[in-house]
């Protein structure tokens, strides 16, 4: 008897829940949703003011699409921080039609000084990002080489890299890094640490062998987000300097969840934690030597070798 009626009492809730949805309008339904995703994993979605935003927000009434999309995006504000968005269905075709695969590129700057430009990407297929990848792999000298032997250094410019995909960007570059964890993730419940290897498996490139030489990054306002991921990885590594300007400070990782009318909920879920321990996420990352010469003068610090 009391089982059955404990099975009554748990259907009368579901029922209740149900009925409580259906009158809930679809706008208020998005609200809901978005609320319940930052409240599990929202970086910054805990504490008096994040309770006061979730509040907020369910207790709105949205009429419209766009209504319930000011109040997720207030709600957003607290429990993602600036690198939180709603990426609308319009904004994801505008995207797709505007979106042009931008190649990186390696020339010889100096005798014996590579320059190579990581620009910004956001390739999904495994060929674009190896595409991605082998312009950089490719140009680089083989292991035991002559061309290895006389490589001075090289200069890695971030400038202009607002994001995208981290791992084609540090995968390109790998050789330059030691065989480590190279950055980690930092959540509000765990730090999850993010190692070479695994960076290379996501591209499914093999690791070819690191070349020991002096390193320089270039950063200027606009090396944001997986630009500013890729930077980081270099972080504490000796024989490695900055040069330029401050990043734009969006040194977090965020995840896409998609949202019943298309649109995708972009939530920062983590800040980038760098070997030394230091941890970045809404602050730029000011470069060792502040310059508006970035290139000569990076390339005056790998000649005084």
């Amino acid at each position: 008897m009391k089982r059955a009626l404990h099975l009554t009492i748990i259907t009368l809730a579901a029922l209740a829940s149900m009925l409580l949805a259906g009158c809930q309008s679809p706008e208020q339904q998005y609200v809901k949703k978005a609320v319940k995703l930052m409240d599990r994993q929202g970086l910054f979605a805990e504490g008096p003011e994040w309770e006061e935003a979730k509040a907020a927000a369910l207790a709105a009434k949205p009429a419209t699409k766009e209504e319930a999309y000011e109040v997720t995006r207030q709600a957003l504000k607290v429990a993602g921080g600036k690198h939180s968005f709603i990426y609308t269905v319009e904004g994801q075709q505008e995207s797709a039609a505007e979106d042009k695969e931008t190649a990186p590129s390696v020339t010889e700057k100096d005798n014996g000084i590579l320059l190579i430009v990581l620009p910004a990407f956001s390739g999904q297929t495994k060929e674009e990002n190896q595409r991605y990848v082998h312009a950089v792999l490719d140009a680089l000298p083989e292991a035991g080489s002559q061309e290895e032997g006389s490589l001075k250094g090289v200069v890695i410019d971030l400038r202009g890299n607002t994001g995208g995909n981290m791992y084609p960007m540090i995968a390109a570059v790998h050789r330059f890094l030691p065989d480590d964890d190279i950055l980690r993730f930092k959540s509000n419940k765990r730090t999850m640490p993010i190692t070479k290897d695994f960076i290379l498996g996501s591209v499914g490139i093999e690791s070819k062998p690191r070349i020991d030489c002096r390193v320089a990054l270039l950063t200027d306002g606009h090396t944001a987000s997986s630009g500013e991921a890729a930077l980081i990885c270099f972080r504490g590594l000796e024989n490695v300097r900055t040069f330029g300007g401050p990043t734009a400070g969006y040194a977090s990782a965020n995840t896409p969840f998609q949202m019943p009318d298309g649109s995708k909920l972009v939530l920062t879920v983590s800040c980038d934690m760098a070997r030394t321990g230091e941890v970045f996420c809404d602050d730029p990352i000011a470069p060792d030597v502040a310059t508006d010469r970035p290139v000569e003068d990076a390339v005056e610090w790998i000649r005084s070798l």
